[in-house]
């Protein structure tokens, strides 16, 4: 039996095709400029709110002028966390929004090469919300997140890893049950925020609430964070635990996309969901 002339020459993975879906989302972005303003707006307003909130507590309480720091950066790390899921979630939204899924698959796309599209992207919308968001915290309260140096780096990418696992496995519910499940790519990550330790530590919690925490790498980037700020100590054994926790639930969640859409492809509902 012959070999399509499609599947002889079209190779497993394509980077090519990869950046050709990253090069598509840049021209969505290019060409709205609600949706670019839209990136940093809200980063800005959290980090406006907050800073002027906490700047005003600081000239009243001793301790929360020593919290200054802390609080704003964990404002702005969150927001890592946020962006990096949401971006991720958005973008695969879009194209069930316009139908233009099948339009994508009747190509050589395969689905492990829109999950390569999709964290690529999310990390563009994520750095154009989070750097000018530093920037303003720099300007308006002489606060620079990038003090913390090299660990910033940990801090950053153990948060969006997060994000894209939670954003890839939220895409493929909303594949699978139909845009009635789109609410959960806006809800589900701040369900994280309180068991997160964002702005106090995890100890805080009851210590039933304390086993769950210890399950979210977001736990063990906001006790480095406040260990950094603190102490001056960076607590690299905390950050390889976040790694560990992030590689499983980034398969996980990789897996969840994968399954929903192979799902949804045997179903044929690749051409029917839309707006």
């Amino acid at each position: 039996m012959s070999v399509p002339v499609l599947e002889r020459h079209t190779p497993a993975f394509s980077l090519r095709r990869v950046f050709a879906l990253v090069r598509r989302y840049l021209y969505l972005l290019r060409g709205s400029w609600p949706r670019i303003v839209e990136l940093a707006y809200w980063p800005t307003v959290q980090m406006l709110m907050w800073g002027f909130l906490t700047q005003f507590l600081a000239s009243h309480s001793s301790f929360i002028a020593q919290a200054f720091g802390i609080l704003l950066a964990g404002v702005l790390l969150w927001d890592v966390l946020f962006r990096g899921q949401i971006g991720l979630s958005i973008s695969f939204l879009e194209e069930m929004w316009s139908r233009n899924l099948g339009h994508l698959f009747v190509s050589p796309l395969r689905p492990v090469e829109m999950i390569g599209s999709l964290v690529t992207i999310s990390l563009l919308r994520t750095l154009i919300g989070a750097v000018p968001t530093s920037l303003f915290a720099m300007v308006f309260f002489d606060f620079s997140v990038y003090s913390m140096g090299l660990a910033l780096v940990a801090f950053f990418f153990n948060l969006i890893f997060l994000g894209w696992a939670m954003g890839l496995a939220i895409s493929g519910m909303v594949l699978r049950l139909g845009l009635g499940a789109e609410s959960l790519a806006w809800a589900a990550v701040f369900a994280l925020a309180p068991i997160s330790g964002i702005y106090y530590p995890i100890a805080t919690l009851p210590e039933w609430l304390q086993v769950v925490a210890w399950c979210l790498p977001s736990a063990y980037v906001f006790e480095g964070m406040r260990a950094l700020l603190i102490d001056g100590v960076f607590d690299g054994a905390l950050m390889l635990r976040a790694l560990a926790l992030n590689l499983v639930y980034f398969v996980l969640g990789a897996l969840v996309f994968l399954r929903c859409f192979e799902a949804a492809r045997n179903r044929a509902l690749l051409l029917q969901i839309g707006e």
